[in-house]
Protein backbone atom coordinates (compact mmCIF):
# COMPACT_ATOMS: atom_id res chain seq x y z
CA UNK A 1 0.00 0.00 0.00
CA UNK A 2 1.40 3.88 -0.66
CA UNK A 3 2.87 4.92 1.84
CA UNK A 4 0.37 7.98 2.37
CA UNK A 5 -2.07 5.71 1.67
CA UNK A 6 -1.54 3.51 4.65
CA UNK A 7 -0.60 6.66 6.92
CA UNK A 8 -4.47 8.20 6.42
CA UNK A 9 -5.77 4.44 6.85
CA UNK A 10 -4.36 3.58 10.12
CA UNK A 11 -4.05 7.24 11.82
CA UNK A 12 -0.29 7.64 11.55
CA UNK A 13 0.27 10.76 11.55
CA UNK A 14 3.58 13.05 10.06
CA UNK A 15 5.74 13.60 7.55
CA UNK A 16 9.14 13.30 9.65
CA UNK A 17 11.40 11.26 8.66
CA UNK A 18 11.47 9.24 12.01
CA UNK A 19 7.80 8.37 11.14
CA UNK A 20 8.14 7.79 7.90
CA UNK A 21 10.97 5.32 8.74
CA UNK A 22 8.35 3.55 11.56
CA UNK A 23 5.75 3.68 8.78
CA UNK A 24 7.96 1.44 6.39
CA UNK A 25 8.69 -1.26 9.02
CA UNK A 26 5.49 -1.64 9.95
CA UNK A 27 4.57 -2.20 6.18
CA UNK A 28 7.49 -4.76 6.50
CA UNK A 29 6.60 -6.54 9.00
CA UNK A 30 2.87 -6.42 9.22
CA UNK A 31 2.27 -9.30 6.48
CA UNK A 32 4.33 -12.07 8.42
CA UNK A 33 3.42 -13.36 11.82
CA UNK A 34 7.05 -12.25 13.48
CA UNK A 35 7.07 -10.86 16.88
CA UNK A 36 6.68 -6.92 17.51
CA UNK A 37 8.11 -5.13 20.58
CA UNK A 38 7.27 -1.39 20.22
CA UNK A 39 8.76 1.00 22.34
CA UNK A 40 8.67 4.97 23.45
CA UNK A 41 7.43 6.76 26.29
CA UNK A 42 4.31 7.00 27.56
CA UNK A 43 1.65 8.45 24.95
CA UNK A 44 3.84 8.47 21.62
CA UNK A 45 0.93 5.71 19.86
CA UNK A 46 2.60 2.37 20.50
CA UNK A 47 -1.43 1.22 20.52
CA UNK A 48 -2.33 2.98 17.22
CA UNK A 49 1.06 1.36 15.83
CA UNK A 50 -0.26 -2.34 17.07
CA UNK A 51 -3.45 -1.62 15.51
CA UNK A 52 -1.94 -0.56 12.23
CA UNK A 53 0.16 -3.82 12.42
CA UNK A 54 -2.88 -5.99 12.82
CA UNK A 55 -5.10 -4.08 9.97
CA UNK A 56 -2.05 -4.69 7.92
CA UNK A 57 -1.87 -8.34 8.53
CA UNK A 58 -3.18 -11.41 6.96
CA UNK A 59 -5.05 -11.74 10.49
CA UNK A 60 -6.67 -8.71 9.80
CA UNK A 61 -10.30 -10.50 10.07
CA UNK A 62 -9.85 -12.05 13.33
CA UNK A 63 -9.82 -10.54 16.62
CA UNK A 64 -7.05 -8.00 18.17
CA UNK A 65 -7.10 -8.69 21.59
CA UNK A 66 -5.27 -5.86 23.79
CA UNK A 67 -4.26 -6.07 26.97
CA UNK A 68 -2.69 -3.64 29.80
CA UNK A 69 -0.10 -5.96 31.52
CA UNK A 70 0.24 -3.31 34.32
CA UNK A 71 -3.79 -3.00 35.24
CA UNK A 72 -3.85 -6.54 35.60
CA UNK A 73 -3.13 -7.83 39.62
CA UNK A 74 -0.61 -10.29 39.37
CA UNK A 75 -2.55 -13.08 41.28
CA UNK A 76 -5.23 -12.68 38.02
CA UNK A 77 -2.58 -12.12 34.99
CA UNK A 78 -2.30 -15.51 33.92
CA UNK A 79 -6.22 -16.50 34.26
CA UNK A 80 -6.98 -13.22 32.68
CA UNK A 81 -4.13 -14.80 29.66
CA UNK A 82 -4.66 -18.06 29.40
CA UNK A 83 -8.16 -18.61 31.51
CA UNK A 84 -8.96 -20.89 34.28
CA UNK A 85 -11.15 -23.98 34.94
CA UNK A 86 -14.10 -23.96 37.38
CA UNK A 87 -12.94 -24.35 40.76
CA UNK A 88 -9.69 -23.87 39.79
CA UNK A 89 -9.30 -21.03 43.16
CA UNK A 90 -12.12 -19.92 45.18
CA UNK A 91 -13.70 -17.04 43.34
CA UNK A 92 -13.59 -19.14 40.07
CA UNK A 93 -16.86 -20.62 39.43
CA UNK A 94 -17.40 -21.06 35.97
CA UNK A 95 -14.79 -21.71 33.51
CA UNK A 96 -13.33 -19.17 31.67
CA UNK A 97 -11.64 -18.69 28.52
CA UNK A 98 -7.75 -16.64 28.61
CA UNK A 99 -7.12 -14.11 26.17
CA UNK A 100 -4.62 -16.21 24.21
CA UNK A 101 -7.67 -18.43 23.57
CA UNK A 102 -10.11 -15.40 22.39
CA UNK A 103 -7.31 -13.94 20.03
CA UNK A 104 -7.12 -17.39 18.72
CA UNK A 105 -5.82 -17.09 14.85
CA UNK A 106 -6.11 -12.79 15.73
CA UNK A 107 -3.28 -10.89 17.65
CA UNK A 108 -2.36 -10.31 21.03
CA UNK A 109 -1.07 -6.96 21.93
CA UNK A 110 0.69 -6.92 25.33
CA UNK A 111 0.89 -3.39 26.49
CA UNK A 112 3.45 -2.74 29.56
CA UNK A 113 4.49 -5.91 28.89
CA UNK A 114 7.78 -4.90 31.54
CA UNK A 115 5.14 -4.77 34.59
CA UNK A 116 4.74 -8.70 33.78
CA UNK A 117 5.34 -11.08 36.99
CA UNK A 118 8.65 -13.06 36.14
CA UNK A 119 6.56 -16.43 37.05
CA UNK A 120 3.92 -15.32 34.16
CA UNK A 121 6.73 -14.40 31.53
CA UNK A 122 8.08 -17.98 31.73
CA UNK A 123 4.76 -19.42 30.33
CA UNK A 124 4.17 -16.84 27.88
CA UNK A 125 8.04 -18.16 26.81
CA UNK A 126 6.38 -21.45 26.38
CA UNK A 127 3.39 -19.81 24.21
CA UNK A 128 6.34 -18.06 21.94
CA UNK A 129 8.37 -21.19 21.32
CA UNK A 130 5.71 -24.11 20.56
CA UNK A 131 2.32 -22.01 20.95
CA UNK A 132 1.01 -24.32 23.84
CA UNK A 133 -0.51 -22.88 27.41
CA UNK A 134 -2.55 -24.59 30.07
CA UNK A 135 -5.42 -22.92 31.96
CA UNK A 136 -5.11 -21.75 35.80
CA UNK A 137 -6.28 -25.60 37.51
CA UNK A 138 -5.64 -27.36 34.42
CA UNK A 139 -2.78 -29.88 33.12
CA UNK A 140 -4.09 -30.39 29.77
CA UNK A 141 -2.14 -28.29 27.27
CA UNK A 142 -3.79 -26.29 24.63
CA UNK A 143 -3.10 -24.67 21.37
CA UNK A 144 -3.42 -20.92 20.64
CA UNK A 145 -2.42 -19.30 16.96
CA UNK A 146 -1.79 -15.95 17.46
CA UNK A 147 0.76 -12.98 16.20
CA UNK A 148 2.42 -11.24 19.48
CA UNK A 149 2.89 -7.65 19.58
CA UNK A 150 4.14 -6.18 23.00
CA UNK A 151 4.76 -2.51 23.89
CA UNK A 152 6.96 -1.14 26.83
CA UNK A 153 7.55 2.47 28.16
CA UNK A 154 10.68 0.79 29.87
CA UNK A 155 14.03 -0.22 29.26
CA UNK A 156 13.66 -3.80 29.08
CA UNK A 157 17.63 -4.08 28.91
CA UNK A 158 17.86 -2.11 32.18
CA UNK A 159 15.07 -4.44 33.26
CA UNK A 160 17.14 -7.81 32.33
CA UNK A 161 20.30 -6.32 34.40
CA UNK A 162 17.81 -5.94 37.47
CA UNK A 163 16.75 -9.12 37.14
CA UNK A 164 12.86 -7.96 37.02
CA UNK A 165 12.86 -9.63 33.24
CA UNK A 166 13.72 -12.69 31.44
CA UNK A 167 16.87 -12.49 29.26
CA UNK A 168 15.34 -14.99 27.03
CA UNK A 169 12.35 -13.85 26.52
CA UNK A 170 13.48 -10.54 26.07
CA UNK A 171 15.54 -11.44 22.73
CA UNK A 172 12.38 -13.31 21.72
CA UNK A 173 10.39 -10.27 21.69
CA UNK A 174 12.33 -8.08 20.08
CA UNK A 175 13.09 -9.88 16.98
CA UNK A 176 11.49 -6.40 15.43
CA UNK A 177 11.86 -3.60 17.55
CA UNK A 178 9.92 -0.21 16.46
CA UNK A 179 10.60 2.71 18.70
CA UNK A 180 8.30 5.80 18.58
CA UNK A 181 9.75 8.61 19.23
CA UNK A 182 8.71 11.55 21.79
CA UNK A 183 6.77 14.19 20.23
CA UNK A 184 9.79 16.96 20.92
CA UNK A 185 11.77 14.79 18.90
CA UNK A 186 9.49 14.80 16.06
CA UNK A 187 7.84 18.88 16.36
CA UNK A 188 7.53 19.00 12.31
CA UNK A 189 4.52 16.57 13.02
CA UNK A 190 2.50 18.90 15.55
CA UNK A 191 1.08 20.86 12.63
CA UNK A 192 -0.29 17.87 10.98
CA UNK A 193 -1.15 16.38 14.60
CA UNK A 194 -3.35 19.65 15.74
CA UNK A 195 -5.02 19.31 12.16
CA UNK A 196 -5.95 15.77 12.62
CA UNK A 197 -7.37 16.39 16.10
CA UNK A 198 -9.33 19.51 15.90
CA UNK A 199 -10.64 17.96 12.63
CA UNK A 200 -11.91 15.28 14.75
CA UNK A 201 -12.46 16.61 18.00
CA UNK A 202 -14.87 19.04 16.03
CA UNK A 203 -16.69 16.35 14.48
CA UNK A 204 -17.47 14.55 17.54
CA UNK A 205 -18.81 17.44 19.41
CA UNK A 206 -20.25 19.53 16.60
CA UNK A 207 -18.01 22.10 16.96
CA UNK A 208 -16.88 25.18 14.73
CA UNK A 209 -13.28 26.15 16.03
CA UNK A 210 -12.14 29.58 14.99
CA UNK A 211 -8.74 28.48 15.11
CA UNK A 212 -5.61 29.61 16.51
CA UNK A 213 -3.62 32.97 16.49
CA UNK A 214 0.07 32.88 15.49
CA UNK A 215 1.35 33.19 19.05
CA UNK A 216 -0.85 30.22 19.80
CA UNK A 217 0.49 28.19 17.05
CA UNK A 218 4.03 29.15 18.01
CA UNK A 219 3.26 28.58 21.58
CA UNK A 220 2.13 24.71 20.22
CA UNK A 221 5.65 24.59 18.50
CA UNK A 222 7.51 25.50 21.32
CA UNK A 223 6.16 23.48 24.08
CA UNK A 224 8.04 19.87 25.07
CA UNK A 225 4.89 17.94 25.38
CA UNK A 226 6.48 15.38 28.04
CA UNK A 227 3.11 13.44 27.71
CA UNK A 228 3.46 13.15 23.70
CA UNK A 229 0.74 12.82 21.36
CA UNK A 230 -1.56 11.55 24.08
CA UNK A 231 -1.32 14.91 26.27
CA UNK A 232 -1.83 16.91 22.81
CA UNK A 233 -4.69 15.37 22.15
CA UNK A 234 -6.52 15.73 25.47
CA UNK A 235 -5.32 19.80 25.91
CA UNK A 236 -6.80 20.52 22.04
CA UNK A 237 -10.03 18.42 23.53
CA UNK A 238 -10.36 20.61 26.41
CA UNK A 239 -9.73 23.79 24.31
CA UNK A 240 -12.20 23.25 21.92
CA UNK A 241 -15.22 22.35 24.05
CA UNK A 242 -14.28 24.33 27.11
CA UNK A 243 -13.86 27.82 24.91
CA UNK A 244 -16.63 26.60 22.58
CA UNK A 245 -14.38 26.46 19.51
CA UNK A 246 -13.42 30.41 19.76
CA UNK A 247 -10.18 31.68 18.53
CA UNK A 248 -7.41 30.85 20.64
CA UNK A 249 -4.64 32.91 21.35
CA UNK A 250 -1.29 32.06 23.48
CA UNK A 251 -2.63 33.13 26.88
CA UNK A 252 -5.71 31.11 26.10
CA UNK A 253 -3.60 28.23 25.04
CA UNK A 254 -1.07 28.00 28.33
CA UNK A 255 -4.05 27.24 30.53
CA UNK A 256 -4.10 24.43 29.33
CA UNK A 257 -0.64 23.25 29.20
CA UNK A 258 0.27 21.61 32.63
CA UNK A 259 4.00 22.47 32.32
CA UNK A 260 4.68 26.12 32.74
CA UNK A 261 6.38 27.23 29.88
CA UNK A 262 9.74 29.15 30.30
CA UNK A 263 9.66 32.72 30.46
CA UNK A 264 11.40 34.02 27.42
CA UNK A 265 14.82 35.67 28.86
CA UNK A 266 15.98 33.03 31.59
CA UNK A 267 18.35 30.66 30.54
CA UNK A 268 17.05 27.18 31.92
CA UNK A 269 19.19 24.42 30.57
CA UNK A 270 17.42 21.36 30.80
CA UNK A 271 17.46 18.43 33.64
CA UNK A 272 18.89 15.17 32.12
CA UNK A 273 17.49 12.34 33.70
CA UNK A 274 17.25 8.99 31.11
CA UNK A 275 17.19 10.82 28.25
CA UNK A 276 18.90 9.89 25.21
CA UNK A 277 22.24 12.18 23.92
CA UNK A 278 20.30 12.59 20.59
CA UNK A 279 17.46 14.01 22.61
CA UNK A 280 19.38 15.97 24.97
CA UNK A 281 21.14 17.79 22.28
CA UNK A 282 17.84 18.61 20.35
CA UNK A 283 16.56 20.62 23.52
CA UNK A 284 20.17 22.37 23.59
CA UNK A 285 19.85 23.74 20.32
CA UNK A 286 16.28 24.67 20.86
CA UNK A 287 16.82 26.34 24.51
CA UNK A 288 19.52 27.88 22.60
CA UNK A 289 17.11 29.46 19.89
CA UNK A 290 15.53 30.46 22.68
CA UNK A 291 17.92 32.63 24.02
CA UNK A 292 19.41 34.05 20.88
CA UNK A 293 15.96 35.76 20.15
CA UNK A 294 15.64 36.63 23.66
CA UNK A 295 18.79 38.69 23.61
CA UNK A 296 19.08 42.14 22.08
CA UNK A 297 22.61 42.27 20.19
CA UNK A 298 21.59 39.09 18.41
CA UNK A 299 17.87 40.33 17.58
CA UNK A 300 19.40 43.52 16.35
CA UNK A 301 21.74 41.63 13.97
CA UNK A 302 18.68 39.36 13.07
CA UNK A 303 16.32 42.81 11.72
CA UNK A 304 19.19 44.17 10.11
CA UNK A 305 19.45 40.76 7.75
CA UNK A 306 15.85 40.60 7.54
CA UNK A 307 15.43 43.83 5.91
CA UNK A 308 17.60 44.35 2.66
CA UNK A 309 17.16 47.57 0.38
CA UNK A 310 15.87 46.92 -3.37
CA UNK A 311 16.99 49.28 -6.14
CA UNK A 312 13.90 51.26 -5.50
CA UNK A 313 14.67 52.18 -1.96
CA UNK A 314 12.69 50.13 -0.26
CA UNK A 315 12.46 47.23 2.12
CA UNK A 316 11.46 43.67 1.53
CA UNK A 317 11.06 41.53 4.44
CA UNK A 318 12.06 37.93 4.71
CA UNK A 319 10.59 35.76 7.00
CA UNK A 320 13.61 33.71 9.25
CA UNK A 321 12.34 30.47 9.70
CA UNK A 322 13.27 27.96 13.02
CA UNK A 323 15.47 26.20 10.39
CA UNK A 324 17.54 29.62 9.25
CA UNK A 325 17.53 30.74 12.66
CA UNK A 326 19.58 27.52 13.46
CA UNK A 327 21.73 27.49 10.66
CA UNK A 328 22.67 31.13 11.40
CA UNK A 329 23.51 30.26 14.70
CA UNK A 330 25.82 26.89 13.48
CA UNK A 331 27.35 29.52 11.22
CA UNK A 332 28.09 32.06 13.54
CA UNK A 333 30.00 29.38 15.91
CA UNK A 334 31.57 28.55 12.94
CA UNK A 335 33.06 31.94 11.75
CA UNK A 336 33.75 33.06 15.60
CA UNK A 337 36.11 29.85 16.33
CA UNK A 338 37.58 29.86 13.12
CA UNK A 339 36.66 27.19 11.18
CA UNK A 340 37.43 24.80 13.94
CA UNK A 341 33.80 22.38 14.30
CA UNK A 342 35.22 21.02 17.84
CA UNK A 343 35.22 24.45 19.67
CA UNK A 344 32.32 25.35 17.94
CA UNK A 345 30.42 22.00 18.92
CA UNK A 346 31.67 23.17 22.64
CA UNK A 347 30.43 26.35 22.24
CA UNK A 348 26.83 25.17 21.55
CA UNK A 349 26.56 22.75 24.00
CA UNK A 350 25.95 19.59 21.20
CA UNK A 351 28.37 16.86 20.00
CA UNK A 352 30.66 16.71 17.24
CA UNK A 353 28.98 13.58 15.21
CA UNK A 354 25.47 16.07 15.22
CA UNK A 355 27.32 19.39 14.67
CA UNK A 356 28.96 17.41 11.04
CA UNK A 357 24.91 16.38 10.06
CA UNK A 358 23.63 19.94 11.02
CA UNK A 359 26.74 21.60 8.79
CA UNK A 360 25.52 18.69 5.77
CA UNK A 361 22.17 19.12 6.29
CA UNK A 362 22.59 23.32 6.10
CA UNK A 363 25.40 23.34 3.22
CA UNK A 364 27.88 24.70 5.44
CA UNK A 365 30.88 22.73 4.30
Amino acid sequence: MERELFQKTYGLIGQSPEIQEIIDIIQQVAPTDITVLITGESGTGKEVAAKAIHAASRRCQKPMVTVNCGAIPEGLIESELFGHEKGAFTSANDMRKGFFEIADGGTIFLDEIGEMPLATQVKLLRVLENGEYTRVGSSAPRKSDVRLITATNKTLEYEVQQKRFRSDLYFRLRSVNVHLPALRDRKEDIPALVEFYVREISEKNKLHFAGFTDDAAGLLMEYRWPGNIRELKNALESMLVLEKGRRMNAENVRKYLREQMPVVGERNLPVFTNKSVEQAERELIYRALLDLKSNIIEMKEMIDDKFHTNGDGEHDKQVLTMNEMERRMIQGALERNKGNRRLAARELHISERTLYRKIHDFGLE
